[in-house]
């Protein structure tokens, strides 16, 4: 049997192009409505079933609250558990202001130039202690006072080793004036105020000492405060303030 071929070369290439192109529709219109269903499952999840699992935890947190809002006493019990948590907190800032006495018994001078006390102020904001004194030796025991504040530290122990630091910084002197004392005795009035150092109060502070020129305190452990370190303040004199 004889076949004789008479479609050209041309026809049958166009005739593959035609199936060639037939085929890539069809896969393409695949591809679209494969991708055209995920993008219908996608939003129907997104607006469909996460709505409902949002509406749902909804539900579940109002319902929750609604339980918790009917505990009696639930504030309060809430608001001291809090303050409980910070009790340990506020006891490591809390101050030690007991030490001013163990500072106020190594700073004051010995006689003949000693002074007594009749207000003693710390603030604690400004880092400052005022002191309001007298004394019998007049401007020489306020000048050896001062000059004792001057050379008194603060000794404490940090990571087995001891530290040293300046009692008082920017020292200065008012309210100069001349008055009398209990027993009519002229004294010299005056006010002394300095800035102390962070660690002098500090709690964390371990085995404060201060070491003034002639003595040392041991903070947290002196038993005592001489009583004739503080006195009533001087009245005016009659003769007059100098």
């Amino acid at each position: 049997m004889i076949e004789i071929n008479l479609v050209p070369d041309v026809k049958q290439e166009l005739i593959r192009a035609q199936q060639l192109r037939a085929t890539v529709i069809s896969i393409a219109t695949l591809v679209g409505i494969v991708s055209a269903g995920i993008v219908v499952v996608l939003s129907l999840y997104v607006f469909g079933a996460q709505t409902l699992r949002s509406t749902l935890a909804d539900g579940a947190i109002k319902s929750e609250q609604e339980k918790i809002s009917k505990v009696d006493g639930l504030g309060n019990a809430l608001t001291i558990q809090a303050q409980l948590l910070k009790l340990s907190e506020l006891g490591q800032d809390r101050q030690v202001n007991s030490r001013v006495f163990d500072l106020l018994s190594a700073i004051v001078p010995p006689a003949p130039n000693t002074i007594a006390i009749s207000k003693t102020a710390v603030d604690t904001e400004k880092r400052t202690i005022t002191i309001d004194a007298q004394a019998d030796n007049g401007f020489a025991a306020l000048e050896v006072f001062r000059k004792t504040i001057e050379a008194t530290h603060l000794e404490y122990s940090e990571a087995d080793a001891v530290r040293s630091v300046a009692l008082a910084t920017d020292i200065s002197d008012s309210n100069r004036s001349y008055g009398e004392d209990a027993s009519g005795k002229k004294v010299l009035r005056f006010t002394i105020s300095f800035t102390y150092p962070d660690e002098l109060f500090m709690r964390s502070t371990s085995n404060a000492t201060i070491v003034g020129p002639d003595r040392k305190n041991a903070t947290d452990s002196f038993e005592g405060v001489p009583e004739s370190l503080f006195t009533s303040r001087a009245a005016d004199s009659k003769a007059g303030n100098n």
